[in-house]
């Protein structure tokens, strides 16, 4: 709670110094403020996914209106942060950070990104309308803020979502999806699964790695009242609230398709498209593939809600990433790369942005009738981001090797290898291990998340 109101005083702070800025000069602030900085050059890393798809669509306007060159590398999401931690370390050439929610901690306390609050006392190159209150609270503390300092903004943010074949569940005798986890289990489980056709009421994408680590595993810690840690940063997972939802994880499974362990999320949601199953749980992002008839025979069956809440409320999956400003940039691409960073993230290019097939993480374009009536997947999301938790991965350093942990061992728990509680102590010893070494027993390190 002391984070969020110290956030919430460095976003009044700064909206306060902006309100300040005299309107008539700043008619169009953007090619103003870049006017001592045609030529310069920002560097940064993209992803081959459609919010990164969506922003290069739109990149020749901001280019055209400032003389400001934005140069990108797609470098595919798991080789993105060693990519960077490499130039980082090396004092390399990226100007700007793409920050990952699990990555700004270790990116905020390595001293690799420069607060916003630093680059706004500079008025000449800050948005007059720049509006940190206009994101979503949620997506602002959780993926551009560390120990109550703001450094991104962001950018290319997701929510888990239930996306469900409609005509399916219709045939079954519902006329909507299933509120809760429990439903999914004892009332629409058994009646959209046909073992003989081959066809299954659901479908985890749980392949070991990040996905089994932060997509399978986590999604059923904290709507069950668990979580990965205690308040002393001590394993939280034999706990009777932890335990009940990885039990529930392991019981779902007999209503999802063999080999279920080994899906990612193109298996997962490939499963949903072709009709093998009724409903899955997956990143808002993957609207546009299964809203596409070239990968999706779906159609009009295509239907989206939040996800079932557990007995803990509905606290879904939250994913994404922030744009930040890199401390080895020089003064002058810093000034240029804090200019794309507030106009790739505005709400001035929201709309467009959406279109283009992108997710924006502020509030004010969702309100538009229009994009609400063409984008299935407006509502339900932002009812997921009007509560949640920031930690629903652990934000630290530490987070990459306890991922190894949690996945190798959720997946032998998956496969029956190890039992639910079996598996839980062995994460718990592994990962306390690992977080001994960095320091947060000791009191070398604060216990931030």
């Amino acid at each position: 709670m002391k984070r969020a109101l110290k956030i919430c005083a460095s976003v009044v702070a700064l909206a306060a110094a902006t309100a300040a800025m005299p309107v008539a000069a700043m008619a169009d602030w953007l090619e103003e403020a870049a006017k001592p900085l045609k030529g310069t050059e920002v560097n940064g890393i993209f992803l081959d996914r459609p919010g990164y798809r969506a922003i290069i669509k739109l990149l020749p306007e901001f280019e055209k209106k400032t003389g400001i060159k934005v140069n990108y590398e797609i470098v595919p999401y798991e080789n993105a942060r060693e990519k960077e931690v490499l130039n980082f370390t090396s004092r390399g050439d990226l100007t700007m950070a793409l920050v990952d929610l699990v990555w700004i901690g270790e990116f905020a306390e390595n001293g690799w990104l420069v607060p916003v609050d630093d680059l706004a006392k500079d008025k000449a190159i800050t948005d007059p309308n720049l509006k940190l209150d206009g994101f979503f609270p949620l997506l602002l503390e959780a993926f551009g803020s560390w120990g109550g300092t703001v450094y991104g903004l962001p950018f290319d943010n997701y929510s888990g979502l239930l996306f469900y074949n409609s005509c399916k569940l219709k045939e079954a005798g519902f006329d909507k999806p299933p509120a809760t986890w429990e439903e999914v289990m004892t009332v629409y489980g058994p009646k959209l699964t046909d073992k003989s056709k081959n066809e299954f009421a659901y479908a985890l994408q749980s392949r070991r790695g990040e996905t089994q680590s932060a997509d399978s595993f986590m999604r059923f810690l904290w709507p069950f009242g668990g979580s990965l840690l205690n308040k002393e940063f001590k394993s939280n997972l034999l706990s009777k609230e932890s335990q009940a939802g990885l039990q529930f994880r392991q019981d779902l499974m007999k209503y999802q398709p063999p080999g279920v362990v080994s899906f990612d999320h193109a298996e997962s949601v490939n499963a949903l498209a072709q009709g093998q199953v009724a409903m899955i749980t997956e990143w808002s992002a993957f609207y546009s593939t299964l809203a596409d008839p070239a990968t999706s025979k779906l159609g009009d069956c295509l239907a989206v809600a939040p996800e079932p809440a557990g007995p803990a409320g509905r606290l879904p999956a939250l994913g994404g990433f922030s744009l930040a400003v890199a401390a080895q940039a020089t003064p002058e691409q810093q000034k240029a790369t804090w200019l794309f960073i507030q106009w790739a993230t505005s709400e001035d290019i929201a709309k467009a942005y959406v279109e283009a097939g992108g997710v924006s993480g502020r509030m004010a374009v969702y309100n538009d009738p229009a994009i609400k009536a063409k984008y299935k997947f407006v509502e339900p999301m932002v009812a997921s981001w009007q509560a949640g938790v920031p930690e629903y991965r652990p934000r630290f350093p530490a987070w990459p090797a306890i991922s190894e942990i949690v996945a190798e061992w959720g997946s032998k728990m998956m496969l029956g290898e190890v039992t639910v509680e079996g598996g839980s102590k062995e994460i718990g010893t592994r990962m306390e291990a690992i977080l001994g070494k960095e320091g947060y027993y000791d009191g070398k390190k604060k216990l931030l998340q």
